[in-house]
């Protein structure tokens, strides 16, 4: 603001800030920003309510059929929401819905918000759909209050303008399925091992992993981890001519070796990714032991507690013959012969903790002075 702006009582220039598109976080980068939002939620609360969105982002993608890089995107969507915006100030179900809209666009399977809500409400109020009479069991939203109906659409088009500022209007979204067909063969692989990692890598996507690792790395430590799975505790099957054990595998894998510099991967980036991979089967192993009587058919709350998850759409796993202490021996064996991590630098020189930080936050969806967004981040050059 100038002398002759301040003399007339004019208003100060606008503000004006720059915001750019991280692809990847580092660990310790996703660790201080989940804090930061966790709020008074403690660790184990937090990971129930993101393990009820990515089921409910799985449980709403699969009925209306959306290809599944529209279900991971939309799960991926809403990691990233939570590491700039508080966990206290949205419902989860209005992030997910919002999330699963952004990714339909950049996916090209678009749905409009009041088709999404109306499968929602299906989902979220079984009691509804025994009182539809469409025989598909569908809601039809124009039968109900649609004042609700409106506001609810309302909410989903706010946390999308606040997505899309997030994401900083980068539609771009590199998926590792492809990868874990690829990887599969070019390490002789049995189609029931690709099988398997292409099932831990949907998985994954209940997890922060994809939103720190390129889809490679991605894809290659679910490999690694399938053929872990497979072979650990298990006796050597002899495998066709021209494959791979998943032992052999394994071997490979959880060793230096030249398929680092081939395929731009670390042994410790792989193992890393392995434990974080182990530790949701762990959970689901665990939560199918405990979830032993029958469900209720009764309507779950549309806002649950994070310690009351929702009973239709609780998190599942992929099935390993495996239960839960046998997963624990395997992280033992594991930790006896890892490598050391190393300390992983964020892309360009700016720390996203940073930009995103104090007032910055609270520019995003408004219309207050001027933002650039940008599509990678300062000075990462060919990084990206």
């Amino acid at each position: 603001m100038n002398h002759s702006q301040s003399s007339r009582g004019q208003s100060p220039t606008p503000h004006s800030s720059s915001k750019y598109h991280h692809p990847y976080f580092t660990p310790a980068e996703v660790d201080y920003l989940s804090e930061k939002q966790r709020g008074k939620l403690s660790v184990t609360q937090e990971e129930r309510v993101r393990q009820n969105a990515c089921a409910f982002l799985e449980t709403l993608g699969a009925r209306i059929g959306f290809p599944r890089r529209t279900i991971a995107t939309a799960q991926n969507l809403y990691h990233r929401f939570h590491l700039f915006f508080p966990r206290k100030d949205f419902n989860y179900v209005d992030v997910s819905l919002a999330s699963m809209y952004v990714s339909t666009k950049m996916h090209d399977t678009l749905k409009k918000p009041r088709e999404l809500l109306a499968v929602s409400y299906a989902i979220r109020f079984p009691d509804l759909v025994a009182k539809s009479k469409h025989p598909g069991g569908q809601i039809d939203v124009d039968t109900m209050d649609q004042q609700v109906v409106e506001r609810d659409r309302q909410r989903v088009l706010a946390i999308e303008r606040l997505l899309l500022e997030t994401i900083c209007f980068n539609f771009t979204s590199r998926m590792p399925f492809p990868y874990v067909i690829k990887l599969g063969k070019a390490f002789g692989a049995s189609k029931k091992l690709t099988k398997l990692a292409w099932r831990l890598t949907i998985d994954c996507h209940r997890t922060l992993v994809p939103i720190q690792y390129p889809p490679h790395i991605v894809a290659l430590a679910n490999l690694y981890v399938g053929a872990l799975l497979s072979s650990f505790e298990q006796p050597v099957v002899p495998e066709d001519s021209g494959t791979r054990t998943p032992h052999e595998i394994a071997q490979i894998l959880g060793n230096n070796g030249d398929w680092e510099q081939k395929y731009q991967a670390q042994v410790d980036d792989l193992e890393g990714i392995a434990h974080t991979v182990i530790d949701l089967l762990i959970q689901g192993a665990q939560s199918a032991t405990q979830n032993t009587s029958p469900r209720t058919p009764s309507s779950p709350s549309p806002h649950p507690s994070p310690r009351t998850p929702h009973p239709l759409i609780e998190p599942q796993a992929a099935s390993v013959p495996y239960n839960a202490d046998q997963l624990i021996r395997l992280k033992i064996a594991m930790r006896q012969t890892e490598h050391s991590q190393r300390v992983r630098q964020p892309l360009g020189n700016a720390d996203p903790s940073a930009l995103y930080s104090g007032d910055d936050v609270g520019l995003l969806g408004r219309n207050e002075g001027t933002v650039r967004f940008l599509f990678g981040p300062p000075d990462a050059g060919d990084e990206i």
